[in-house]
């Protein structure tokens, strides 16, 4: 009799825990990182074209090295920020890794609305076809920063929900923040719109 209570007392026990939540949270877990590594290569991807970008639009444009030394610089910036999946939970660390892309974003939003102004580099070829993988690039990485908010998401929701919510609490998971987040405030301002005159 002694065996068939540890039996079935063995049984309630394993059917508990397989619905604790475990394996669910851990797959959860490795698809939030997976999307933010995919978003980490696209924008390794951006990082390489920069150089490329400016080399060719450097022949162009002698004059207007400010913005070339800007867009030179950000993208120095972002090349000492080593950043990977298991950096998700080091909030100093992603807040250096943002500031850095939204340098490089704005540094290479100037430097093609400087090179509006140069007609014969626009019908250059290779800056043609360079401005095309940039503005692919460009959204790949919404699309990836896309997907790693919707992973962030499922896993928040599930590890929020009971009984989920304890096995996450007992192995030490805690809800992590969404793409952004921490500067809400600064991504909804209103742009400013200048018109040349």
């Amino acid at each position: 009799m002694k065996h068939f209570f540890q039996y079935v007392c063995l049984v309630i026990l394993g059917l508990l825990l397989s619905g604790c939540g475990y394996n669910e949270i851990q797959s959860l877990d490795e698809q939030v990182k997976a999307a933010w590594s995919q978003t980490l290569n696209q924008y390794e991807r951006r990082a390489d074209l920069v150089p490329k970008l400016v080399n060719s639009v450097d022949a162009y444009m002698s004059h207007e090295k400010q913005v070339l030394t800007q867009v030179t610089e950000a993208r120095a910036q972002v090349g000492q920020i080593k950043i990977s999946a298991q950096d998700l939970d080091n909030p100093a660390l992603m807040q250096r890794f943002a500031e850095a892309q939204n340098q490089l974003g704005s540094a290479l939003a100037r430097l093609l609305a400087v090179a509006e102004n140069y007609p014969q580099l626009k019908s250059d070829g290779l800056f043609r076809d360079l401005l095309t993988q940039l503005e692919g690039t460009e959204n790949r990485i919404a699309t990836e920063r896309q997907r790693y908010v919707q992973a962030i998401r499922d896993y928040n929701v599930f590890i929020r929900q009971f009984p989920n919510l304890i096995t996450a609490k007992v192995l030490g998971y805690s809800t992590l923040d969404n793409y952004g987040m921490d500067r809400a405030s600064e991504l909804m301002r209103d742009p400013e719109v200048r018109f040349s005159q």
